[in-house]
């Protein structure tokens, strides 16, 4: 691994990553790209984003701007690639297009380059004739590879066409130095001619990631073990273009709890979910980085800067990453109770106007300080705190406590509200208050206080603590909601 990282040491780093736009920026696709900014950061290096649209029939305008719209909410930005500005997309660099559709002309020049050179060739195998083929191996139970039948033709089969352009794989092992998993060897029995073009000419994945990655003077690549069978591939390219490969990097795949491959068919996976429900850009990209690697120390809450620091390739697992949702909402629950009030209650007000609810900023903030404690979302502010903007319906019955007798919950309430009406606005605050429970509990269980007043200031079984909740609604709304409660509790 280290002779092969040398070989790029003369050179300036410059890491790229390349998705396609066939769908909502996948949480996998999230954590893939931080790990190679991350690299490039770390390094000095530049970071490259470019937009894999190989399939036009699945790639959209709408899924490439999604993407780089959510790359910009972690916080994770690039050098040279594609923009998104001011309702427009764009590009800056000096090595585009960033767009693989773009860059056909120049996959085109290469493939015609190959054909000249002997080093591809037309294959007019149909596909009717492969998949005869492929289903004769599997009833031999042998994988299935591209027997070479077109490879030393010398002239066309009579009456038929090209189907796919080939590329002549050596009969040698390709070998690499995989900086996370070491010396990586691939037998030329596993390996065939594989196709680097369509029948019409256009390139196909391999091949144009591979020109694609040349001609950006890429020295990196690192992406995800699903790309290991690649690899060869785009090495036996590079060989044919006659120059040195990438060193390549492949991380572990993200796995459910069950270990299981995470898919779209096993819970939430686009980004946009955890941010539509209200998680921190800084919390998930915390959670991303940790998952699959980590520092050298045993902290777990660092910021990007810190990470940029610290993050080391080499310290990346082989094994799979698990995706612990208990451990998320842990690290989006810390960094909730350490951001400032004032910045929190901008970031709610959204999820509190998507919940219908409309109320003071004032109000808004001094729910938010009660709720930053407990919160694990920005979502929980709407959903958790709705009852300081408006009492929810309740039953009576909820306002007694255990085995307290209902007849004694209507006195203990009218008690409440005597103490409390003795009261200013200005002594409305959480020493007085607190004072004056404690003066009501001399001589009974606490909770036969404390229950039918938190269950008549918010409707609800669990929650705040009520002294928190009055200081927040004040007193008229305090008093207001005690008579409620004495009332559904007489009729």
């Amino acid at each position: 691994m280290e002779a092969a990282q040398k070989i790029k040491e003369n050179r300036p780093v410059r890491v790229r990553m390349a998705p396609s736009p066939t769908g909502a920026l996948h949480i996998g696709t999230a954590r893939m790209t931080l790990f190679d900014f991350l690299f490039a950061r770390h390094m000095g290096g530049t970071f490259i984003l470019r937009i894999e649209d190989t399939d036009p029939e699945r790639s959209k305008t709408e899924h490439e701007i999604g993407l780089i719209e959510g790359l910009q909410w972690l916080g994770i930005d690039w050098d040279e690639g594609p923009t998104y500005e001011n309702g427009k997309l764009g590009s800056r660099g000096n090595f585009g297009p960033y767009r693989d559709s773009e860059r056909v002309l120049s996959h085109k020049k290469y493939i015609q380059k190959f054909l000249e050179e002997g080093k591809a060739y037309q294959c007019y195998c149909t596909k009717e004739e492969l998949e005869a083929r492929r289903e004769e191996s599997e009833s031999r139970s042998v994988p299935f590879r591209y027997p070479g039948t077109c490879r030393n033709l010398t002239a066309p089969p009579a009456s038929k066409t090209p189907q796919t352009i080939r590329l002549k794989m050596p009969n040698e092992t390709i070998t690499f130095d995989d900086m996370v998993r070491g010396k990586v060897s691939v037998e030329p029995t596993s390996l065939d001619d594989f196709a680097i073009a369509r029948a019409d000419g256009s390139p196909l994945y391999n091949f144009a990631v591979a020109i694609d990655d040349y001609e950006m003077e890429i020295t990196h690549v690192i992406r995800g073990e699903d790309h290991i069978s690649n690899t060869p591939k785009q090495i036996a390219v590079y060989r044919a273009l006659g120059v040195e490969p990438p060193i390549f990097g492949h991380t572990p795949l993200i796995l459910n709890l069950d270990r299981s491959k995470m898919s779209k068919r096993t819970g939430d996976t686009a980004l946009a979910d955890y941010r539509e429900k209200g998680y921190l850009p800084e919390a998930i990209v915390n959670f991303l980085a940790l998952m699959g690697w980590h520092p050298t120390d045993d902290q777990e809450i660092l910021t990007l800067d810190e990470l940029i620091i610290k993050f080391d390739i080499a310290r990346v697992q082989k094994a799979g990453a698990v995706f612990d949702q208990a451990k998320l909402d842990w690290l989006n629950r810390e960094y909730i109770k350490k951001m400032d009030v004032e910045t929190l209650t901008h970031l709610v007000a959204p999820f509190l106007k998507a919940a219908g609810i409309e109320a003071p900023n004032m109000l808004i903030e001094k729910v938010v300080a009660a709720g930053q404690s407990r919160a694990t979302t920005l979502e929980d502010f709407a959903e958790q705190g709705s009852f300081f903007f408006k009492l929810p319906e309740y039953e009576a019955e909820l306002l007694v406590w255990k085995n307290m007798e209902r007849v004694t919950v209507s006195p203990m309430l009218q008690a409440i509200e005597t103490e409390f009406s003795t009261l200013s606005g200005d002594d409305f605050v959480k020493e007085r208050l607190s004072s004056a429970l404690e003066k009501l509990s001399l001589g009974r269980k606490k909770g036969e206080v404390f229950w039918p007043l938190r269950v008549a200031l918010s409707g609800l079984a669990a929650s705040p603590d009520p002294v928190e909740i009055m200081t927040v609604i004040g007193k008229e709304e305090t008093i207001k909601r005690i008579k409620i409660a004495i009332k559904k509790i007489s009729q």
